[in-house]
């Protein structure tokens, strides 16, 4: 299945968008080339080749009892699904992928490791967007991605059902959408040396915005499809599936605490980063114009579709007002300019503000889907960070928050998109020969002396700083 009649490099290029724009270098800008390290993809951990070496260690090395992992949707569905439904589409899937997802799955359940999934990862294949082509000109490219929403409502929506169909005796915990942002604001508004996402144009505010609008949308219609079809009950807890989404909550905290415009760029900088998708995707309330007010009462098609919510912490933002509004396209960012997210700024208290928030807001059950930093400057780090945010979110647990699982991320050093291989989030190291060794840092044991007392020792917090 796929693209048995073109050469494997061809049949490659078709899968995702992504994939497509690292194997584009030629043709694109030199403004967003020079934001990647263009590390090729084979340089990357080899997990889809080595899950089952990788699933042993988290199971005997680390002591997990769950793991987080994503569908790719270009891998199922290498070629265009438009019009096909039932046993057409069924034939359409690439049954090689289909198969290791299987395998992964029953590897994981052998193990005792429950799978919690998600289903759109920032990629979506090259069939429904064109990454390179809306590079080049967002006007006149045709396969535009989010932007066709409801092409894209209605595929994505067919690809969440069947997946819920085909898995769902293995999995019951399905997120829809990781860090949605991720894909408007390095997308549409501003790719740079922090992430890039196809198709990497540059302040495209209404892109932005129906972008946006598209994703709380678009989760809602994954939510019903995988309801409608994700019917077994697999870990045998009375319910076939509870579906939340992956989103990542930043504080915003004003840069001068005395200063009121400080204040009030920081109050707008948190809704427009957390509380206006949220407040969508879970509450059923639109803001579309942005102007920090909802549209209306909630909306029918959209309330009452998230059963929890994983929660992406790396950092807080710190804000400067100003007072002329800077994109008076966005009324509600009239004071902003500039800001900065300080990336690993290192404060635990903010993942105990993010949990606070949301546990108040939201009223969801919580997972700390992803947490963790950078260990290329210090090994130490990824060890330290571990235990001393895991405190955090214990205390937040101890506060009355509701939260069912901490992932820390990564279990491996990944592929961070157009970071390449250079960013070293991994509790494995990932060597460059070519059995891509897996050697163990210093927070594998950290690890290992949770895990084994299902808690966090005092020794651990004594030598780490933790509260």
């Amino acid at each position: 299945m796929g693209c048995p009649t073109l050469p494997a490099e061809q049949c490659e290029d078709r899968r995702s968008d992504w994939y497509q724009l690292i194997r584009g270098k030629a043709q694109v800008s030199p403004a967003v080339a020079s934001n990647f390290t263009w590390d090729p993809p084979s340089s990357g951990p080899g997990h889809w080749e080595l899950y089952e070496q990788d699933f042993v260690r988290a199971k005997d090395e680390l002591g997990l009892s769950g793991m987080r992992l994503s569908l790719e949707w270009s891998r199922i569905f290498p070629n265009a699904t438009d019009g096909l439904e039932g046993a057409q589409l069924a034939a359409a899937a690439n049954a090689d992928a289909i198969a290791r997802y299987h395998a992964m799955f029953a590897s994981l359940k052998a193990k005792g490791i429950t799978p919690l999934v998600t289903l759109n990862h920032y990629t979506l294949p090259v069939w429904i967007h064109d990454g390179l082509a809306c590079h080049q000109n967002l006007s006149t490219c045709t396969n535009r991605g989010w932007l066709d929403k409801e092409r894209l409502h209605r595929e994505i929506a067919k690809y969440a059902g069947f997946v819920a169909k085909e898995f769902g005796g293995e999995v019951d915990l399905w997120a829809t959408l990781n860090e949605p942002f991720a894909v408007v604001i390095p997308g549409y508004l501003q790719p740079g040396k922090d992430r890039v996402n196809p198709p990497a144009v540059s302040l495209k505010f209404e892109e932005a915005r129906t972008v946006a609008i598209a994703m709380i949308e678009g989760h809602a219609r994954m939510y019903d499809a995988v309801k409608q079809n994700d019917l077994a009950d697999a870990d045998g807890n009375g319910k076939a599936a509870e579906i939340g989404i992956v989103y990542p909550i930043a504080p915003a905290l004003p840069k001068n605490p005395e200063s009121a415009l400080d204040k009030r760029g920081a109050e707008n900088v948190f809704y427009l980063n957390n509380q206006l998708f949220l407040d969508g995707v879970i509450n059923g309330t639109m803001d579309a114009n942005i102007d920090g007010k909802p549209d209306g009462p909630p909306r029918d098609d959209l309330v009452g579709r998230c059963d929890w919510l994983g929660i992406n912490y790396y950092s807080r933002a710190k804000v400067v007002g100003t007072e002329a509004p800077s994109f008076p396209q966005f009324s509600v960012l009239s004071t902003f300019d500039p800001f900065s997210l300080e990336l690993w700024d290192d404060t635990p208290q903010g993942i105990f503000d993010a949990i606070t928030w949301a546990k108040g807001r939201y009223g969801k059950p919580i997972y700390i889907t992803e947490t963790g930093t950078d260990a290329a400057p210090d090994a130490e780090r990824t060890a330290s960070w571990l235990v001393r945010y895991l405190a955090m979110t214990q205390k937040a647990i101890h506060a009355g928050a509701d939260v069912r699982g901490f992932f820390f991320w990564s279990l491996l050093d990944n592929y961070e998109w157009n970071h390449g291989m250079a960013m070293k989030f991994g509790l494995y190291a990932i060597g460059t020969d070519a059995q891509k060794t897996r050697t163990p840092r210093s927070a594998v044991n950290a690890y290992q002396q949770i895990t084994k007392v299902k808690d966090l020792p005092a020794a651990l917090k004594k030598q780490y700083g933790a509260e």
